[in-house]
């Protein structure tokens, strides 16, 4: 840009590029890494990624990839906001959840909280949590007009609602002028628990709280719409949007059959999603959640003005390993972001120990302190849907919403939420997604850092205080998951064979050649090894035919693995494998695929192959078996 020229655009100094010039590059680059010879189209699509719900993620976005019409925030469909301001003015609510049951311990914790940062409290009250009898001690010394409560009480819900409107009443706060919700989600009781004989009674109890709230406490919402027992029962994101959508149509039902107008109904549900660390999938799915109520609303002649979707987001409980939870941490700042920036309007980061029992203090603190880096120090709240204009996430918004969309009407084809929980529909869904996400977690296509990648055996492990479970959980409810399940079974016998002997099961690396030729795929073994709590021992750096029986029996393993390039596995595979298996060795594997060579290596006593995408559980499964580990 020069004096004579000041309105000259940048980009007018370069040529005008298009897509299919950008698709020859890319045919360039993967023929020379051998990935595929595709051409065009085809080697796009070489690079996408397949998703959850049938979605599939392209390596590069236009502008004629975009959704369809976003409005204004504050607007239908509520795409970019539910409020026309966004969070800009006073951030969004930050919400802390406490489940310890002893009032004392929970009232110094709330009150901690509250003094340093947090807006609201989601207290865990009835069956498995406090006492409702202990609520009045647990917020003793808070300013109930000032700080709002949202109960999660379970079965408890209309005493533990009763007791909680009642401290209002006699707190100097009018009860007119209350904010938080009640927690009333007799349909999620219905999911976590099985419990449908029940239901009836506390839809009831339910509709009849929503009409005092209206009546009396106008900004208290006495219903959740609570969409995490689909997402902890293996769900996925359209499976959580139209699980949701089904509920809430289901209380308004109730509401409006009851007397309430549609707009009072609306203002009596909060929804509850979750947020995990996939930042573009939480973003999508909280604007596509509030897109697809706005129709649902307006289909059920809300005005625009009740319309907005109320949403609380939670970090996923499904991410949380137990094993490394420091990672936690990070797993929980990416999703707590993704809330924020999703436009999510109460926002819970779940304590890196969580996983473990009751959190600790240091544990709360970092919690909330994470949402105050993001709200005072990146000043995320500042910017008005900051995800708009992104084509990425417009087109992820607009293809979650489609699918979604046609879980909801699946449901409500099949009779509604409460049909579709007794008739199994939901259960063997999500039981199916659950079994696809199973096998990419154990073929480490979704890796978890800590647990499945980079492990680290000698950590000491943090102990916590165990966490009350309800009584209803699990004795006939959609069950609850986690993404390390499978892995912490197979670290859980590790440590029982440590505890019984003093050692962990161990894997002999033989690595075979030079440096250069072995040094990869020791690392990859040792990774794939350790994940399973098996020790993995590459002493001394290098072995041959002759060496290998020696140091083989030296490292006091049960099991080997052969380590090298597929040159030098050419030449000397066979025979250090039968070195290994004259040695002692139960099983022999090698790193790397086989190739052509499989009935030579097998025939020389190689009993697997492992390789990035092979089974990692069953592989390390069957290595403990063989070396007896119980």
């Amino acid at each position: 840009m020069t004096a004579e020229s000041p309105e000259l655009p940048l980009a007018a100094a370069f040529p005008e590029a298009d897509r299919a010039q950008w698709q020859r590059l890319v045919e360039g680059v993967l023929r020379k890494s051998g990935v595929t010879e595709a051409s065009g189209a085809a080697a796009e699509d070489a690079l996408a990624t397949d998703l959850q719900d049938g979605i599939r993620v392209r390596p590069l976005y236009t502008a004629e990839d975009g959704g369809g019409a976003l409005g204004h925030p504050g607007f239908p469909p509520f795409v970019r906001a539910g409020r026309p301001q966004g969070g800009a003015v006073s951030g969004w609510d930050v919400r802390q959840r406490h489940t310890d049951t002893d009032p004392r311990r929970a009232n110094a914790a709330v009150l901690a909280d509250l003094e340093n940062g947090v807006t609201s409290l989601w207290l865990t009250v009835g069956d498995g949590g406090l006492p409702v009898s202990g609520l009045a001690a647990a917020l003793e010394g808070v300013y109930l007009d000032l700080a709002a409560v949202v109960l999660d009480a379970g079965a408890d819900f209309a005493p533990a609602a009763e007791e909680l409107l009642r401290l209002h009443a006699v707190s100097e706060a009018p009860l007119g002028e209350a904010a938080g919700g009640l927690g009333a989600d007799p349909l999620g009781l219905l999911a976590r628990t099985g419990d449908a004989d029940a239901l009836g009674s506390r839809l009831a109890a339910a509709v009849g709280l929503a009409l005092r709230c209206a009546d009396e406490a106008p900004g208290m919402r006495a219903l959740a719409v609570d969409a995490l027992p689909y997402h902890e029962a293996g769900g996925s994101p359209a499976e959580e949007l139209g699980t949701s959508l089904a509920t809430g149509v289901a209380y308004l039902r109730e509401l409006t059959g009851a007397g309430l107008e549609i707009d009072a109904a609306c203002r009596q549900l909060e929804f509850r999603y979750a947020a995990t660390a996939d930042q573009f999938l939480t973003i999508a799915k909280l604007r596509a959640a509030r897109r697809l109520w706005a129709r649902v609303a307006e289909v059920c002649g809300a005005s625009p003005a009740a319309s907005a979707q109320r949403q609380h987001a939670v970090t996923s409980s499904v991410m949380m390993t137990r094993r490394d939870p420091w990672v936690n941490m990070l797993r929980t700042t990416v999703a707590g972001l993704s809330a924020g920036v999703g436009g999510a309007d109460a926002v819970t980061v779940l304590p890196f120990d969580a996983a473990l029992g009751l959190s600790d203090a240091f544990a709360r603190r970092i919690a909330r302190n994470t949402q105050s880096v993001l709200l005072e120090e990146s000043h995320l709240s500042k910017v008005i849907d900051p995800a708009g204009g992104s084509w990425y996430v417009e087109r992820l918004t607009e293809e979650l919403a489609r699918a979604g969309w046609a879980w909801f009407q699946e449901i409500e084809g099949a009779g509604g939420q409460a049909a579709a929980l007794r008739s199994g529909l939901i259960g063997e869904r999500l039981a199916a997604t659950w079994r696809r996400r199973s096998a990419d977690l154990a073929h480490r296509r979704e890796p978890i850092t800590g647990v499945s990648e980079f492990p680290h055996l000698g950590e000491v492990p943090v102990v916590r205080e165990a966490a009350p479970v309800p009584a209803g959980r699990g004795s006939g409810g959609l069950p609850r998951v986690r993404r390390d399940d499978a892995y912490e079974r197979l670290r859980a016998r590790s440590d029982a064979h440590l505890a019984a002997t003093g050692s962990r099961p161990k894997v002999f690396l033989a690595a075979l050649g030079p440096a250069a030729a072995h040094t990869a795929r020791v690392a990859f073994a040792a990774n794939l090894f350790q994940a399973g709590g098996i020790e993995a021992v590459h002493e001394p750096a290098s072995v041959d035919a002759g060496s290998v029986a020696e140091a083989f029996v030296r490292s006091g393993a049960g099991v080997a693995c052969l380590c090298s390039g597929d040159a030098v596995y050419a030449e000397q595979a066979a025979a250090v494998a039968a070195a290994l298996k004259s040695a002692g060795a139960s099983r022999v594997h090698l790193a790397g695929r086989p190739g052509e060579r499989r009935a030579h290596y097998v025939e020389a006593g190689v009993d697997s192959f492992v390789f990035a995408g092979c089974d990692a559980v069953e592989v390390l499964t069957s290595a403990l078996d063989v070396m007896e580990v119980a």
